[in-house]
């Protein structure tokens, strides 16, 4: 399967569509762009229909067959799309997957979108079958120290210029959560009056969308305010914020801890550990509070109800995921949860 970083997609779009197409990634923005482009494009070319699919373990891969082999009186080409979460399809599905590649539908473009692979999946045998007649879009995270530049760039494009502290303002708020930098870039267009972006500006708006917000939640529980955690959290559960929107922020900076953690076992200094790890250093007081409330042993649990809780979220297992994030936001806070049940269960894979 042709690799394909995602700015390098829309150009070789131009130049047709493969049967099938495998976008994967734990970047939800960017993977998100690329498969907009990908339904564009293939909208450009006549693919008027699109069935969706998420598959889970029940999910009947006879389906992708059925509806390969069904085009609409309105429709001559379609999209299939698959929502992998895993990148694992399973026995059934690595074998559906091989089946269908091997006579792929003329008419049918395959697109599949994926959380990151690991090496076994990537020489697994569905993989090597995409690879003879398909694109793979990996998608990376963009590194904290590019961070600032991508949202210089997206700024740009948005038709804003902005301060250079502007730009690190913002860098430092989103910390890595590119969707969140986005959403700020649209309140800017809204509210710059002349294409033009102070740091008084975003300043202001950063403080306007601080009442509810993720990073104020992961802030509040790392500095051990169980309360204002929680009462942020049913502050964003209200307003309608998505849960894998509050779950990311608070995973991303479970493994600072732990990965701090590890250096603080092996003899490194706090504000080493706590730089090596990505925090800035106006989160490094709150960071080193959490430090010292939160050994590795717990840092390492709090990491894999993580886990469980965006198995939840994803319909992979049967459990109330909001329940299940406000005994993460617990933890983090160094509260011990009120649902051990819960706690337990999230811990199965």
């Amino acid at each position: 399967m042709a690799k394909l970083r995602p700015e390098q997609l829309s150009q070789r779009l131009q130049q047709g569509l493969p049967a099938a197409l495998l976008i994967s990634g734990d970047e939800p923005l960017l993977v998100q762009e690329a498969a907009a482009q990908v339904r564009q494009a293939a909208r450009s070319q006549d693919y008027q229909e699109r069935e969706l699919y998420h598959v889970d373990p029940s999910f009947d891969w006879q389906q992708v067959f059925t509806a390969a082999q069904s085009l609409s009186l309105f429709a001559e080409k379609k999209i299939l799309e698959l929502r992998l979460p895993s990148g694992k399809p399973g026995d059934k599905g690595s074998r559906a997957l091989v089946e269908y590649t091997a006579s792929p539908p003329a008419d049918i473009l395959l697109l599949i979108i994926t959380g990151k692979l690991d090496k076994g999946t990537l020489n697994s045998k569905w993989f090597k079958a995409l690879d003879k007649v398909g694109l793979h879009v990996p998608v990376w995270p963009v590194e904290l120290g590019k961070l600032s530049g991508w949202i210089a760039t997206r700024l740009h494009q948005a038709g804003l210029k902005a301060d250079s502290r502007a730009v690190e303002l913002l860098s430092a708020r989103v910390e890595g959560n590119l969707l969140a930098a986005v959403q700020e870039i649209e309140k800017l267009k809204l509210l710059s009056t002349d294409g033009i972006v102070s740091v008084e500006l975003m300043a202001s708006v950063v403080a306007d969308s601080a009442r509810y917000d993720v990073f104020g939640l992961a802030d509040r529980a790392l500095s051990g305010d169980a309360r204002g955690a929680v009462k942020s959290l049913h502050g964003l559960r209200g307003e309608g914020t998505d849960a894998l929107a509050i779950l990311w922020p608070l995973t991303r900076v479970i493994r600072q801890l732990l990965q701090a953690a590890v250096h603080l076992n092996q003899g490194k200094s706090m504000d080493w550990a706590l730089q090596q790890v990505g925090f800035w250093s106006q989160r490094q007081p709150i960071a080193r509070n959490a430090l010292q409330r939160l050994r590795l042993a717990q840092l390492e649990q709090l990491l894999r109800q993580a886990g469980g809780v965006d198995r939840a979220i994803k319909g992979m297992r049967s459990a109330k995921a909001w329940d299940e994030l406000l005994d993460l936001v617990l933890g983090l806070s160094g509260v011990t949860s009120l649902h051990p049940t819960n706690t337990r269960l999230s811990l199965k894979l």
